[in-house]
């Protein structure tokens, strides 16, 4: 009876090894989608790139995916030299370029990718972008106001420092702008002056200012100034022992003044009326009455005028 021995060649052995070796090593390539933002640059010095443009680009990509894994950490944008790619001019006069909107094909080239990863498509095929013509002007700055002053108080129209901005920005843009404004400012329950930091209300970042976005504003606050009627005030009689009659007997006035001066009764109080009968002999008399009024308030009508005093 024969053993039967086991013999192993390690040259067989190793070409058997090597294609199991490889295919497990080997992995199919896998495609993607990536958004590639659009980086525009050398914008011709004469014009500025409106927002009507395009920004982003999709492209599909096929490669391996231990690539992938790096692709997902870049940051990968697609460059547009817009003075390179828009000049026509081979003098290279940047006079030549129009405002308008223009196409610019989009190539692969232009991509930096890792050449072992295959660009398979992109979407679009065009880059649209809208150049105007960038102008320059002057405006005075403006502030408005929303809530109210405390009662008995208005607001005046703010001064702002700078006094005036100049604002650099596409034509259609800047002549669009009828007034520059800052942010409103709140003036529930004021009762004095105060500045305050506010930027301008600007709403598009195309829009350059000559002077920083923020605005001093100085707000003036001032007590309203309201009239107020008094009735019946009594006449006094001064400078007489004699028995006296006046007709009539009692003023009414209208007076002017700031708002919480007319509305304090130890001001109000202070208010009176009399006629001066000194060095006057018994008999019939045409007189006006005095009326002593404190100071900040101004008369500004009284009846009657003229009163009738009788001394016996």
């Amino acid at each position: 009876m024969h053993k039967l021995k086991l013999y192993c060649n390690p040259f067989l052995l190793l070409l058997i090894l090597i294609p199991f070796y490889f295919y497990s090593c080997t992995t199919e390539p896998v495609e993607t989608d990536l958004l590639l933002p659009v980086d525009f640059s050398n914008v011709p010095e004469n014009m500025v790139l409106t927002y009507f443009h395009t920004d982003k680009i999709e492209i599909r990509i096929q490669t391996d995916p231990k690539l992938m894994e790096f692709i997902n950490k870049e940051n990968i944008r697609y460059p547009v030299d817009l003075y390179t790619d828009l000049e026509f001019d081979p003098a290279g006069a940047s006079d030549s370029i129009e405002p308008g909107t223009y196409l610019i094909p989009v190539e692969k080239k232009r991509i930096p990718m890792n050449p072992a990863i295959k660009i398979l498509s992109m979407n679009p095929s065009y880059l649209s972008v809208q150049l105007e013509k960038k102008v320059k002007k002057v405006f005075n700055v403006s502030v408005p106001y929303t809530g109210s002053p405390a009662k008995g108080y208005i607001a005046l129209e703010a001064a702002t420092e700078p006094a005036s901005v100049e604002l650099t920005g596409a034509a259609p843009l800047i002549h669009s702008i009828k007034e520059l404004k800052t942010k409103p400012i709140d003036l529930t329950n004021a009762t004095e002056d105060f500045k305050k930091k506010i930027p301008l209300d600007i709403d598009n970042p195309s829009i350059v200012s000559s002077s920083d976005h923020i605005i001093i504003a100085s707000v003036p606050i001032q007590q309203q100034l309201v009239s107020k009627t008094i009735e019946n005030i009594p006449i006094q009689i001064w400078n007489c022992t004699s028995a006296v009659n006046i007709e009539p007997s009692e003023i009414t006035i209208q007076i002017k003044g700031p708002f919480e001066a007319l509305n304090n009764k130890e001001i109000t109080k202070q208010i009176y009326s009399f006629i001066d009968l000194k060095g006057l002999k018994p008999g019939i008399y045409a007189r006006h009455a005095y009326i002593n009024i404190p100071v900040n308030l101004m008369m500004t009508e009284a009846a009657p005028q003229v009163f009738t005093v009788k001394i016996e």
